[in-house]
């Protein structure tokens, strides 16, 4: 059975590395699996999403609306965004913070009211919790990404020391303090 994960985010939020990160785990645990990333203006503030899909044979990488799993989503607008690929039941893993659009940043569109208040009303399971807060605890505002993998890794049956040997074989040697920092306080989060 193939399993599917979406990486939500803005440009920038380390949205890569925690796909990547996955990847590795998953294939570790000798699932086939397959990463793809799609780019929006990534460069420029602009929706970035990421498909992390693992089973015992994977053929596409592509996750269709209704069939995602989880939807790890590095930020709140992008999580509404995007919901309608999570599947009834699945889990929304997302961070509380609000980074607003062009079209709102231009004064052309307002920034949505009560997002993960409306999230909580569907058929999903909603794990929302401010990432950032805990990025900056940990030392760096880019650790984000790293807070949620851990909030994320109560779902899977990796030991914390697989988490954290993934982690360190995929940040910088100077980086990996603060990165397995922010990830053991989003478990605990």
């Amino acid at each position: 059975m193939t399993q599917n994960i979406m990486i939500v985010g803005v440009g920038g939020q380390g949205t890569l590395l925690a796909s990547k990160l996955l990847g590795r785990l998953f294939l570790e645990k000798g699932y086939d699996v397959k990463v793809s990333e799609v780019h929006g203006m990534s460069q420029r503030g602009g929706s970035v999403v990421t498909y992390v899909r693992y089973g015992e044979k994977v053929y596409s990488p592509v996750i269709d609306k209704g069939q995602a799993d989880f939807i790890i989503s590095f930020e709140a607008l992008e999580a509404a965004r995007y919901v309608e690929f999570l599947k009834q039941g699945g889990i929304l893993v997302t961070n509380t913070q609000q980074i607003n659009p062009m079209p709102v940043i231009t004064g052309a569109a307002q920034y949505p009211e009560d997002i993960i208040g409306k999230l909580g009303k569907l058929n999903i399971k909603l794990e929302a919790f401010d990432a950032l807060a805990i990025a900056k605890q940990a030392g760096s505002t880019k650790a984000v990404n790293l807070a949620l993998l851990g909030k994320l890794s109560h779902h899977f049956d990796f030991t914390e020391q697989q988490w954290l040997d993934a982690i360190a074989a995929s940040v910088p040697e100077k980086f990996l303090e603060m990165n397995k920092k922010a990830f053991l306080m989003g478990k605990n989060a």
